[in-house]
């Protein structure tokens, strides 16, 4: 049996993920573009070389991959991946040119950047997104990032000036492009309702449809629920679930090893498990 080498591996590895993702890898000889919704096209001749895969959603192409053996700085690759996705050919269909998406990987480290962002930067990501998901991000006239820079001025109302100053910071930090943040307040000064009000403004201003909020103990779920409950929303005095629901499909609020409040099968559409508001 011929021995396998690192770039090798890394491809089995990368086509394993590509295909629990939802897409069909397919050989640049044997292209069948109605195969699926999402279809990587391994090798496929560009003006500035052959992208290691060319992804395409509905038959037009929306990304590419490079692979790369672990113990590769994928960052290092990312100017590859920027050469690709501007030598789109002539004639090849494109959600756009440049393309919108490219990932750089190992198969054991995977790295992704959105070229539809406002300051496009490469993040690692646990594995490739699904073809819809892709096909939604190309299709909004502005993606999450662009967004999270637009939000309304925050009304102090029934804020507390610390949970005002937290919920200001906070959204200032999403909109320099910080994709994580800590928050941290004293005992007795409302973090739970801070938290409430900027997922509020998340949901409703930044889009954002899976939050998910993590306790470590029964009681503080139940408390939790209580002010999700009681929340009034500053913008048109409904209730938490009034206003925001008919966007969401489930609230969970869960416990380390358990979920506090069960699917709410009344809610029609998205997810709203309370963050990885960012993926």
């Amino acid at each position: 049996m011929p021995e396998v080498n690192p770039e090798q591996r890394a491809r089995g590895n990368i086509d394993a993920m590509l295909v629990a993702a939802g897409w069909v890898v397919q050989t640049k000889d044997r292209i069948n573009l109605s195969a699926s919704l999402g279809v990587a096209v391994c090798e496929l001749s560009f003006k500035t070389g052959e992208p290691d895969y060319t992804l395409f959603v509905d038959g037009k192409a929306i990304g590419t991959t490079e692979a790369k053996p672990e113990g590769i700085t994928l960052t290092s690759a990312e100017g590859q991946s920027a050469k690709y996705v501007f030598g789109v050919p002539f004639g090849l269909p494109a959600w756009h040119s440049p393309l919108p998406f490219c990932y750089e990987s190992t198969g054991a480290e995977t790295y992704f950047t959105n070229r539809l962002d406002p300051d496009p930067r490469s993040r690692p990501v646990f594995s490739f997104h699904r073809p819809e998901n892709l096909l939604a991000w190309v299709e909004q006239e502005k993606q999450l990032a662009q967004r999270l820079q637009e939000f309304p001025p925050l009304a102090l109302g029934t804020l507390w000036p610390a949970q005002f100053e937290a919920i200001t910071k906070l959204e200032k930090s999403f909109a320099d492009g910080r994709q994580r943040a800590l928050i941290q307040m004293a005992t007795g000064s409302g973090k739970t309702y801070t938290a409430v009000n900027f997922i509020y403004r998340l949901v409703k201003y930044g889009g954002a449809k899976r939050v998910l909020f993590l306790v470590d103990r029964g009681n503080l779920g139940r408390q939790t629920l209580k002010e999700f409950q009681q929340f009034v929303s500053p913008v048109n005095n409904y209730k938490f679930s009034a206003s925001i629901f008919p966007f969401i499909t489930r609230l969970s609020i869960s416990s380390q090893k358990h979920s506090i409040l069960p699917n709410n099968s009344s809610c029609p559409s998205q997810t709203l498990t309370i963050s990885d508001v960012l993926l």
